[in-house]
């Protein structure tokens, strides 16, 4: 039993969003005190085979904290100490936004799974921008993009340009955020009129690398016509997936019901097999997210395709050793396999 198998129950007990703004705060303080540095030593898995390539960017391992979990680029180097290989911070609007109303996020304990939603609250572009800027951190920072709720969808392109063109200064690469299920109309960016002018718009602006995140919600034909965007417009990788609508037979919580995106355990496999559809029908680089939380998940996404993972609901359920845990088991999983780096890996169950 470990620290954090401790101090869960009295975190359960609390609202799920109050107790992830406690341990937000909690690293915050710890950032600004530098009592953290030390941890770094203990859940930093420095190991040449971890390390990854990927569009232009070096990761130091490919495990990662997905977009949402630090909305306004506040704790970077605290998530860095915790040991993993990139964060992607946002999502970041035009548009400062206080969100949807509260209660909006559950967690569904039986099921190792999360609901959010959260409405893409955030302190705005012209905040989170000079905020990143001023960030120093040795990992790669994405920046997640998403469209202010007061825009018109016709205005979509522009309220993204504005939001890239604050943040570009500190963000690493840059994901443009049209899945999200918690925006009313948000998916509709993703027809592929609507998406190629959001994406023709930011790469005239100079966003790149550009990646585009996919829903798991989408159809193949769907799915495909999205990639053909990618591919002839020659974007730098797609991030596969974001939360999901659906709700599996299998799940057992009383709080599935809420309204809101699914993620963590019931959505793994699916979002694996999405990886492996997508690696299938493009070149680029693909960032693995769904469920992620242990080694052999991780592993299970980069043999499908993915170059690196993120997660999330992963630190709700396991705490913050879960990058330590997932490196360390990583490399067991290529030395048992007989690959030389996680580079190697990548696709390896692809036909």
């Amino acid at each position: 039993m470990n620290l954090y198998d401790l101090v869960k129950p009295a975190l359960f007990a609390l609202p799920a969003e109050t107790a992830h703004r406690l341990g937000h705060a909690v690293l915050e303080y710890g950032q600004e005190t530098r009592f953290v540095d030390p941890v770094a030593d203990r859940l930093t898995v420095t190991d040449p085979r971890l390390e990854v390539e990927a569009f232009d960017q070096t990761f130091p391992n490919p495990v990662g904290v997905a977009a949402g979990f630090d909305k306004n680029a506040e704790i970077p180097p605290a998530l860095a100490t915790l040991g993993f290989g990139h964060v992607e911070v946002g999502g970041v609007t035009a548009e400062r936004q206080p969100g949807n109303p509260r209660p909006r996020m559950f967690r569904l304990r039986e099921d190792r799974a999360v609901v959010n939603r959260m409405g893409f609250n955030n302190h705005g572009a012209d905040t989170i921008g000079p905020r990143l800027a001023d960030t120093d951190v040795e990992i790669p920072v994405g920046v997640n993009i998403g469209k202010s709720k007061s825009t018109p969808l016709a205005e979509a392109a522009d309220d993204y340009r504005y939001s890239f063109e604050r943040t570009r200064a500190g963000g690493d690469y840059f994901v443009v955020n049209v899945s999200s299920p918690n925006t009313p109309g948000l998916r509709e960016l993703q027809d592929r009129e609507p998406l190629e002018r959001i994406l023709s718009t930011l790469q005239d602006a100079g966003a790149s690398p550009l990646l585009l995140k996919l829903s798991p919600d989408l159809g193949p034909e769907a799915i495909e016509s999205a990639l053909d965007v990618v591919n002839e417009l020659g974007l730098d990788g797609v991030v596969a997936t974001n939360t999901s609508v659906r709700r599996p037979a299998s799940l057992e919580s009383p709080k599935s019901v809420q309204e809101g995106g699914l993620s963590g355990a019931p959505i793994e496999a699916e979002a694996t097999e999405m990886i492996r559809f997508v690696a299938e029908r493009t070149d680029v680089p693909i960032v693995g997210v769904g469920g992620v939380a242990d080694a052999d998940g991780a592993y299970d996404k980069i043999r499908a395709g993915a170059s690196v993972v993120q997660l999330y609901t992963a630190l709700v359920y396991e705490g913050p050793t879960v990058a330590r845990d997932i490196n360390r088991g990583l490399l067991d999983l290529l030395e048992r396999d007989g690959f030389g780096s996680v580079e190697d890996a990548v696709g390896a169950d692809l036909a």
